[in-house]
Order: C-alpha cells, then structure tokens, then sequence
C-alpha cells in the first residue's frame, strides 16, 4: 500500500482528499506541499494520475499575485526547451540545482543555529567543498548525455 495521500478530481472541479473524506481547496493542496506531504491527484472519472496538472494550477496562482518568481523571459526559454534535444539535459539541470540550493538552505540554517560556537570559516569551505563536488558531477552527467545523444544520433 502506498504513503500517499489519494485526492481525486471531480468533474464539479472539486477535489475530495479520500483520507480526510472531505473536500479540499488548492490552497490545502498547497498545505501538503509545504508540509511534505505525499500525495496524488486523480481525475475520479478515468483515475488518470493529474498531479502535475495541480502542481502548475498552484504555480499559476502563486505567479499571478503577490511577486512572481519567474519572469517572462526565464518562461520564454523554459518553453523555448520543450522538444528541443536538450529537455532532459535540462530537466535534470534543474532539478539538480533546486536539489543544491534546498541542501545549502538547510546547510545554512542549520550553521546559523550553531554559529557561536565553532569556526564561521568552516562552513563555508564545506559549502564551496561541496559546490565544487556538484558541479563536478553536473559536468559529468551532462558529458555523459552529450554521449548518449551524440551516440543515438550517428546511428540514426
């Protein structure tokens, strides 16, 4: 059995989070991924997984108030990646990079708690220690790719 949370999407656009037997709002759905919280989203009609469909849903609503995170031009050539022969590359470039930066976050929140006692110098060696270990192997994966894609290509 599965840890997540089932939340279907009825066709009144309703989503109805089966382990709370209650109707939810985006805003909830938004609470469980703040909070970690695993979950799937699927349409109750064809039980097809729509997860990603939320995902952005919530991303389109944070965009349009407030101070959106992304400009237009980012969004220009995020679209402008789509079918292009380096999606992955850069699908795995992203997540990549959103994976270092949650890591340095709690790196450094976790530093700043301790920071009277020990050395500040220390963290930060650890911290360029381990960008120049990913970027490291960001580079390996990407030549890696280029291989593979250079591969597929000559014997098409």
């Amino acid at each position: 059995m599965s840890n997540e949370r089932l939340i279907k999407k009825y066709p009144n656009r309703r989503l109805y989070d089966t382990e709370e037997s209650r109707y939810i709002t985006l805003a909830e759905v938004k609470e469980l991924v703040m909070r970690s919280v695993p979950f799937k989203v699927v349409d109750s009609q064809n039980e097809q997984d729509i997860t990603r469909g939320i995902l952005l849903q919530i991303i389109m609503e944070q965009e349009a108030g407030g101070s959106p995170m992304f400009t237009a031009t980012m969004l220009e050539r995020f679209i402008r990646f789509y079918g292009d022969t380096a999606q992955a590359a850069f699908t795995n470039f992203l997540d990549q990079n959103l994976d270092l930066f949650l890591k340095q976050q709690r790196m450094f929140s976790e530093h700043m708690q301790g920071i009277w006692s020990g050395n500040p110098m220390d963290f930060w060696l650890k911290l360029g220690q381990q960008n120049m270990s990913f970027w490291k192997d960001m580079e390996e994966t990407t030549r890696r790719n280029a291989d593979v894609e250079g591969n597929g290509k000559s014997k098409s």
